[in-house]
C-alpha cells in the first residue's frame, strides 16, 4: 500500500520536521514492513515553476498541430522575459497557468530537459503533463492550474501540484488488515511516536431508518452480517474528480475512473472499508444478498463472464446477479457517464468466503485483499456517510434521508489473559498495569478483575502471583486478536521489540545425522559424481498420469491421495511414483533444447492408507496426547522415500576422441546398482533379474532385489509410455524404494594382502535368457575363498556361437592373504567356478 504523509497528517500529529528515516523506523518497530519512503520533491530536479501563457502561435506545415508559446515564468529564467517553448498540447489558452520545467531540470525516469531548436523555433524547457511529472496516467494534455491558484509566475510549482509530499509504501502482513488504510497507519504511527490520533472511524454518522434507502434482503447473515446503503439523487454526471483526490488515488496506484467510483476507492483507502456504487436507475427491483446458485453467470467490471460457485456471495436484482459481493461489481449496474442517481453500499463480508472466491476466480481486487484480511464491522455507516458527503459536495445532488442498516454483527468475545503471561513468555518484565495500558492503547477494553494491578515495575515478581487474569475485549477493527498469544504479541510489539534481549538458547548436544540421513546424502553424492543432475519436482500429479504410464487397473500406484485444497485443479493428486513428475521435467528440458539428460530425484511418494477415516480434532490450547498423535498419524498417508533416475540422449558425447554412446537400459540398471552400493548394501545380498513391470518395456526391464525382496525396477520405458509423454525413443529410468533397504551392516576393516593377484579371464556361452548377474553369482559360489573380485567386461553374440546363445566374458581376480598363489591353485579355483556355472546354467567355455 502506498500513501502520502500529508494524508496521514490529517489524522495523526506527526512532527513537522520528522526525517524519512525516523518515519520508516517507527513503522518497522511496530512490525510493518516498509518497502520505500520517497520524497516527491526529489523526483523532479531543477527549476519546476508556475508559468502563465502570454502568447500562442500556431505552427503549420507539420504532421501534427504544433504551438509556439511565450510563457511568463517570472524571474526563474534569470531574465524576466517570457520563456519560448514549443508544445504539442492544445488544451490550454493564453492566460492559463501551467507547470514549466526549465532547461537543466530532470523529470522522473532521468529525462533531462534542455534548450534546443525544434520545428524551426527555439524551445527552452517544457510545459508538463501529469504523466511527465509522475502524477498520473493522463497524457492527453498538459496540466492547467485552476484560476484561483494563489501561486504567481516563477513560484515553485511543486507545492501546487503535490510534489512537495513524502510517499510511504508498506507491505502489510495478512494478520494486519486494519493497516491497509490511512486510518490504520495513522493509528500505528501515533503508537510509535506518542502523538495524538484522530480516528476518522469514529466520525458521527446517522443510523439506519425505519424506511430503507433501497429494499434489500440478506438471506445469508453468515456470509454478510451487515449491509448499509444510502441513495443520492440528481448528481451532476459531468462533475470531475477533484485534483487532490486524483493525486491521492494515483499515489496509491489506483486509476481515476469517475467521481462516484473514485469516492468509493478514496473511502476504502482512508477508512479501510471497501464500498460499491450502483447506478440506481439500472437496478431492476429489490436487491437480494445470497449465495450463488451453481452455474449462474455474471460479467464483472473487467469484462469477464464468470461462472459462479455455490460458495460465492452475490448481490442480485430481478435480472439475477449484478455484483460478485466483496470482490467486484457487475457491468449491468455500474456507474456510467450519464449516471445521476447513485446508491452507495457498504457491507461486512465473511473473510474466508471472500478469500476463497478471489482465488477461485483469480480476481484479487483491492477490496478482496482487504476483506480476506479483516475489515472493521463498525465502519459501514461511517463510510456511507463519508461517501455521500463527498459526492454531494463535488457533484451536487440530494442525499436521501432514508438509510439502510441491516446489522447481524455479533459482539466480540472477551479473551482471558493471565496478567503475567507476557512476562513468562517473553522474559521481559511487563507489570500487569503496563500490560493493561498497552492493550487499551490499541483499543481493547480491559477488565482488571478483583486483584490490584501493580504500578511499580520493581514489584513484577509479586505481580506475577497477584496480578490475576485480565478480561480483554478486542476492538472491532482487530479481528486478529482472538487468543492470549495474540495479546502477548501486541504487548511486546507496542512496548518495543528492541527491549527483548537477543539471547540464544543453549543447544542440546546432538547425535549428528541419522543413518537414514547419511544414506540419502551418500546416494545423492554417488549419483552426482556419476554425472546425474538433481531436480526437485512438485509432488502433485494429474488424474490421467496413471493411464499415461500404462499402470494396470489393479496396480496399487493408481490409488492416490486427493488434496482438499490443491494448488491447481489440474493436478489434485499426490504422486505415488517419482517417475511421473520426473518425466515431466525431462519433457520440459527437451522443449528447451536439452537433448542429453541424466536427472535424478530423491523424494517421498504418498500411498493412502485404506479405511483410515478422518483425523481427530485437536485444539491449540494444549499439547495433544500420545493417543491423539497416534490417531492422527494413522490417517496420514504412508510416505516412503524413493530415488529415481531418467536418461535420454547420449551418456557419452561424441567428439574428436571418437563416437559417443547413447544411454540405454543397462545404464539405468547400473544406476540402481550404484544406489545400492552407496547405501552400503553388500553386493552378495543384491540380485538383478528380468521382470515385467509398468511403465518399463517388458523385454528390457530388470527388478532389483535385496535379500530376495524387490526394492526397485530399472530399464527402458515402454514405447507406449514414451509416445504418450512425447519422450525420445529408448528413454530409460530407474526407481528404487530407499526405505525398503535394510540398515547397513557394521563394516569390517578390509584385509589388504601384500601378495600379487592372479588374473584369469573366462568366457562362458549360455542361453540368452540367462541373466548375467546369476552367472556371476554362480562363479562366486564355485570359486571359493580365493576369489577377490569378478567383473563382467564383454557380452558377445553371433551365428558362430549359435542362435539364442551369447558369450559372457568375466575377469576373475584371485589372491591369498598369506602367500603367492601357484598357477595350479588359481586354475583349480577357476575350474571350480566354471563347473558351478556349467552345473547350474549349462555354461560352456567359449572355444572349448
Amino acid at each position: 500500500m502506498r500513501v502520502s504523509v500529508s494524508w496521514l497528517r490529517e489524522y495523526v500529529d506527526l512532527p513537522a520536521d520528522l526525517p524519512a528515516g525516523d518515519l520508516e523506523q517507527a513503522l518497522v518497530g511496530l512490525g510493518i514492513e516498509v518497502e520505500s519512503v520517497v520524497d516527491l520533491r526529489e523526483t523532479v530536479t531543477g527549476a519546476l515553476v508556475v508559468g502563465e501563457v502570454r502568447e500562442i502561435e500556431e505552427l503549420t506545415g507539420f504532421k501534427k498541430p504544433i504551438r509556439f508559446c511565450r510563457v511568463d515564468v517570472g524571474d526563474a529564467n534569470g531574465t524576466g522575459e517570457p520563456q519560448e517553448i514549443v508544445c504539442g498540447a492544445r488544451n490550454f489558452a493564453p492566460g492559463d497557468r501551467v507547470v514549466v520545467i526549465l532547461p537543466g531540470g530532470v523529470l522522473p525516469g532521468g529525462f533531462a530537459i534542455g534548450a534546443r531548436k525544434t520545428y524551426g523555433r527555439n524551445s527552452n524547457g517544457m510545459i508538463c503533463s501529469a504523466r511527465e511529472l509522475g502524477l498520473g496516467d493522463d497524457h492527453d494534455g498538459i496540466i492547467v492550474l485552476p484560476g484561483d491558484t494563489p501561486a504567481k509566475p516563477g513560484d515553485d510549482a511543486r507545492p501546487v501540484v503535490g510534489l512537495d509530499d513524502v510517499v510511504v509504501e508498506v507491505e502489510i502482513t495478512p494478520d494486519r488488515g486494519y493497516a491497509m488504510s490511512v486510518r490504520g497507519l495513522a493509528r500505528e504511527l501515533s503508537h510509535a511516536l506518542g502523538v495524538p490520533f484522530r480516528d476518522p472511524g469514529l466520525a458521527p454518522a446517522p443510523g439506519g431508518t425505519d424506511t430503507p434507502a433501497y429494499p434489500v434482503e440478506v438471506r445469508d447473515t453468515v456470509g454478510c452480517d451487515r449491509f448499509a446503503a444510502r441513495l443520492v439523487r440528481g448528481v451532476d454526471p459531468t462533475a470531475p474528480t477533484p485534483d487532490w483526490m486524483q493525486r491521492r488515488l494515483t499515489v496509491a496506484g489506483i486509476r481515476s475512473i469517475s467521481l462516484p467510483v473514485d469516492i468509493t476507492n478514496y473511502v476504502m483507502l482512508e477508512l479501510g472499508q471497501p464500498m460499491h456504487a450502483f447506478d440506481a436507475d439500472r437496478i431492476a427491483g429489490p436487491l437480494v444478498v445470497r449465495r450463488a446458485e451453481a452455474g449462474e453467470k455474471l460479467t464483472t467490471l473487467d469484462g469477464v463472464s464468470r461462472t459462479l460457485a455455490p460458495e460465492d456471495m452475490v448481490i442480485c436484482d430481478d435480472t439475477g446477479p449484478i455484483s460478485l459481493a466483496a470482490v467486484m461489481g457487475g457491468e449491468t449496474s455500474e456507474v456510467v457517464a450519464g449516471t445521476t442517481d447513485v446508491l452507495f453500499e457498504a457491507a461486512h463480508w465473511d473473510p474466508v468466503m471472500v478469500g476463497r472466491t478471489a482465488r477461485r476466480h483469480k480476481l484479487f481486487s483491492e477490496a478482496a485483499k482487504r476483506w480476506e484480511r479483516g475489515v472493521d464491522p463498525a465502519l459501514p455507516l461511517v463510510a456511507v456517510a463519508r461517501a455521500v458527503r463527498l459526492l454531494t459536495e463535488h457533484a451536487g445532488g440530494a442525499a436521501g434521508d432514508e438509510i439502510l442498516d441491516i446489522d447481524h454483527v455479533r459482539p466480540r468475545t472477551p479473551v482471558v489473559l493471565p496478567a503475567d503471561l507476557p512476562t513468562r513468555r517473553i522474559g521481559v518484565s511487563y507489570p500487569p498495569a503496563r500490560v493493561a495500558a498497552l492493550l487499551e492503547q490499541v483499543g481493547c477494553a480491559v477488565a482488571r478483575g478483583a486483584d490490584r494491578l501493580v504500578e511499580d515495575p520493581g514489584e513484577v515478581g509479586v505481580a506475577a502471583g497477584t496480578g490475576g487474569a485480565l478480561s480483554v475485549t478486542p476492538p472491532t477493527w482487530r479481528p486478529d486478536l482472538t487468543d492470549p498469544a495474540d495479546l502477548v504479541e501486541e504487548v511486546v510489539r507496542l512496548d518495543g521489540y528492541d527491549r527483548v534481549p537477543s539471547v540464544l538458547p543453549t543447544a542440546p548436544p546432538g547425535r549428528g545425522l541419522t543413518w537414514q540421513q547419511r544414506r540419502r546424502r551418500a546416494v545423492a553424492r554417488s549419483l552426482a559424481e556419476r554425472g546425474y543432475v538433481e531436480v526437485l519436482a512438485h509432488p502433485f500429479v494429474a488424474p490421467g498420469l496413471a493411464d499415461q504410464l500404462g499402470l494396470p487397473a489393479d496396480d496399487p500406484r493408481r490409488r492416490a491421495v486427493r488434496l482438499a485444497n490443491p494448488l491447481s485443479e489440474e493436478e489434485p493428486l499426490l504422486r505415488t511414483t517419482l517417475l511421473g513428475p520426473l518425466l515431466g521435467i525431462v519433457k520440459r528440458n527437451l522443449g528447451r533444447g536439452q537433448r542429453d539428460l541424466a536427472l535424478y530425484e530423491i523424494g517421498a511418494v504418498f500411498h493412502p492408507r485404506p479405511d483410515a477415516g478422518r483425523p481427530p480434532a485437536m485444539g491449540v490450547d494444549r499439547r495433544p496426547t500420545d493417543e491423539e498423535f497416534a490417531a492422527a498419524d494413522a490417517v496420514v498417508p504412508d510416505q516412503p522415500r524413493h530415488v529415481a533416475v531418467v536418461l535420454t540422449g547420449d551418456v557419452e558425447p561424441a567428439g574428436w576422441w571418437g563416437a559417443g554412446r547413447p544411454a540405454g537400459w543397462a545404464d539405468a540398471v547400473e544406476a540402481g546398482r550404484d544406489v545400492l552400493a552407496a547405501a552400503d548394501v553388500p553386493a552378495d545380498r543384491v540380485e538383478v533379474r528380468a521382470a515385467e513391470h509398468a511403465p518399463w518395456h517388458p523385454g528390457r526391464c530388470a527388478e532389483l532385489l535385496v535379500d530376495g525382496t524387490v526394492v526397485g525396477h530399472a530399464g527402458e520405458l515402454h514405447p507406449a509410455v514414451v509416445a504418450a509423454l512425447e519422450l525420445p525413443r529408448r528413454t530409460s529410468a530407474m526407481e528404487l524404494d530407499l526405505d525398503a533397504l535394510p540398515a547397513a551392516p557394521v563394516a569390517s576393516a578390509p584385509v589388504v594382502s601384500g601378495f600379487p593377484p592372479a588374473l584369469i579371464d573366462v568366457a562362458l556361452v549360455v542361453d540368452s535368457s540367462v541373466p548375467a548377474a546369476q552367472v556371476q553369482q554362480a562363479l562366486v559360489e564355485g570359486a571359493g575363498g580365493l576369489l577377490e573380485g569378478v567383473r563382467l567386461f564383454d557380452v558377445y553374440a553371433s551365428e558362430q556361437i549359435g542362435a539364442g546363445r551369447r558369450s559372457l566374458a568375466y575377469k576373475l581376480t584371485f589372491r591369498a592373504p598369506d602367500r603367492t598363489l601357484t598357477v595350479e591353485e588359481a586354475v583349480a579355483a577357476r575350474d571350480a567356478a566354471v563347473a558351478r556355472a556349467a552345473e547350474r546354467f549349462g555354461a560352456t567355455l567359449r572355444g572349448a
